[in-house]
């Protein structure tokens, strides 16, 4: 990942202007509110005129996603105004916690997170790095400039599962060098795990947790599909699968601890459908943005191309879903970074990590913008609203 120093200043306010795609509502936009008016969440779709709950046409996300052509059924669903993106923008920041307002949410509910892991050369180092550092950032340059010296030469053209992959996995094998990491990075079979289970996830605006136990964490922003319980990839959104490198780099086996905790996945402001304007082409080739701002002035920005990762979106649905495993209300797979942070906040040689009260923006032109700030998950809003209490509300509205 490239860096650079970043143009502006972010606050965790946002705007339709800051939050929509280049091209603004020209495509097929679906997101999730929280509607006081009915007492639970509601897919919305995202209009020129205003922001609309559609939920008498399709209670869940899940139940659109599940449709032939989602983007024209997104297209012919009706009902009622909620208000102005830039209205619930305001109140989502504001309001986060309060029943009262109407506000966005993650946008998808019954739909489990995964995410797919070491799928770029850079990321790959990276988790070699936390490997041999057992979870120490200050041990991490040595290691780098280690690794660097035995890999050399450029990873990013190598394709997983090829012979060549197989003949530097031999390689490293006999240098005594080869690792779980690299396994799944240039070998068959991706690393595919679970990030989020169904209504976990927070959305823009969002207060995203990490460990108050951790020392050493980082942001990992990508793009993440949305795919239908067929296997169809009918869309994508913009994630954040926060990261403890500590506790990974402690042990592979930890990576529930460090992956999934209390807000620690965030996704939205939208899930933008597959139609004539966007499509797979273009999350092929889009480029993710990162910024940090932190209350201590510290800045951090950088750019991910998604052309130089080494696995195809398609592969690693195939390797999702299909005859080995069903996701009966379909699934998202965020599809990996090549974000991984080195430059120094602190003392020297400990590298980055976050601070509480760091604000995260992820952008790309054809997504929007996807803003929240980090606190830690143990004073994050505990995630009390489940798939038991969503269905006993759609049952009580009538949607069922």
């Amino acid at each position: 990942m490239t860096t650079d120093t970043p143009t502006t200043t972010v606050t965790p306010e946002l705007t339709a202007e800051a939050a929509l795609p280049q091209d603004g509502t020209a495509g097929s936009l679906l997101a999730r509110i929280w509607n006081p008016e009915a007492g639970g969440p509601s897919p919305a779709a995202v209009r020129a005129d205003g922001v609309y709950d559609i939920s008498g046409d399709f209670p869940t996300v899940s139940r659109l996603c599940e449709e032939r052509r989602p983007a024209a059924a997104l297209g012919r669903a009706t009902g009622p105004r909620i208000g102005s993106l830039d209205e619930l923008l305001a109140r989502t920041v504001r309001h986060a916690d309060d029943p009262g307002v109407a506000r966005l949410l993650a946008p998808v509910d019954l739909q489990p997170v995964k995410a797919a892991g070491v799928t770029f050369a850079n990321s790959m180092v990276e988790r070699l790095i936390e490997e041999r550092a057992k979870g120490d950032p200050g041990a991490a340059a040595a290691i780098r400039a280690e690794l660097a010296e035995v890999l050399g030469g450029d990873l990013r053209s190598l394709r997983p599962g090829t012979p060549e992959a197989a003949e530097v996995k031999r390689r490293l094998v006999a240098r005594g060098a080869w690792s779980q990491y690299l396994e799944v990075g240039i070998g068959p079979d991706a690393e595919i795990f679970t990030k989020a289970l169904p209504l976990s996830a927070v959305g823009p605006g969002s207060r995203a947790g990490v460990l108050r136990e951790s020392e050493w964490n980082n942001p990992e922003p990508e793009i993440g599909l949305v795919v239908s319980s067929r296997g169809e990839i009918v869309g994508a959104t913009l994630g954040n699968d926060i990261n403890l490198r500590d506790f990974e780099g402690r042990s592979a086996l930890l990576l529930p601890k460090a992956k999934d905790n209390n807000a620690s996945c965030v996704l939205g402001p939208f899930v933008r459908l597959f139609d004539d304007t966007f499509g797979l082409d273009d999350v092929r080739s889009a480029t993710v943005r990162l910024e940090v701002h932190g209350t201590d002035g510290y800045l951090l920005s950088g750019r991910s191309s998604q052309g130089q990762t080494s696995r195809e979106p398609e592969d690693l649905v195939r390797q999702l879903i299909g005859d080995h495993h069903q996701y009966p209300d379909g699934v998202v797979l965020l599809l990996g970074t090549m974000f991984a942070p080195v430059n120094d906040r602190g003392e020297p040689g400990r590298g980055f990590s976050h601070r509480t009260g760091d604000v995260v923006r992820i952008s790309t032109p054809e997504l929007g913008t996807l803003a929240h700030e980090v606190r830690h998950a143990q004073d994050c809003t505990p995630w009390t609203y489940g798939v038991g209490e969503l269905m006993t509300g759609l049952a009580r509205r009538g949607l069922l």
